[in-house]
């Protein structure tokens, strides 16, 4: 896994972010503060101009970067999150991308607390894990978010903002676990030929 690699894994998620950027805030401002969308797409404009000002040499100083400018630049519980997220594989992105992205997940189940179930980034991020770590596919892994985040639909949420409202955040999709889909779909469409412990698939 390389740095080329991973910067076009995250220009495209960016791009997703951006199309999507109005739904996931739609999504937020039913259960949140309605500022997902917005926070995330301006994160993601400025993780692609920090990379591309100044390409990272290697691929766990590329992910440190892209978290430290999450952190920095998104407000709520995402840039934390996300930001967590890369962080955490930027130490472990050696070993794969399945390891990696484990740690990354890890990571972001210490920092929120959240457990699965709970209604949020965990529930799609999960899933993705579980396959990859059985070495399947990133198609299969972003499917697996896919499902996670449907699943979030008729859940009361437990952690977040989301929890206020009770069991009247049932009946959502939570945003969070929306916008990691679109991270593992972004995952699937450029670095397809990755298999689950990292290794490069025969064409």
């Amino acid at each position: 896994m390389n740095a080329a690699q991973l910067t076009a894994w995250l220009t495209r998620f960016a791009e997703l972010v951006h199309a999507q950027r109005d739904e996931l805030t739609a999504l937020d401002s039913a259960i949140g503060d309605a500022d997902h969308g917005s926070n995330m797409d301006r994160g993601m404009t400025e993780v692609v101009a920090a990379l591309a000002e100044a390409p990272p040499d290697d691929a766990a100083a590329l992910l440190k970067r892209t978290g430290t400018t999450l952190v920095s630049k998104v407000g709520g519980a995402s840039g934390p999150l996300y930001g967590t997220l890369f962080l955490r594989m930027a130490g472990a992105i050696g070993d794969g991308f399945a390891p990696a992205l484990r740690a990354g997940f890890e990571g972001v189940l210490a920092r929120g607390k959240a457990e699965p179930g709970d209604k949020t980034m965990v529930d799609a991020l999960g899933p993705a894990c579980d396959v990859l770590d059985a070495g399947g596919s990133l198609a299969e892994a972003a499917q697996a978010a896919a499902d996670g985040r449907d699943a979030t639909v008729p859940l009361v949420a437990r952690k977040g903002r989301a929890s206020y409202l009770g069991e009247r955040s049932a009946g959502h999709q939570d945003p969070g676990a929306t916008s990691t889909a679109l991270l593992l779909q972004a995952a699937a469409e450029t670095l397809g030929g990755v298999q689950g412990q990292g290794e490069e698939a025969t064409p």
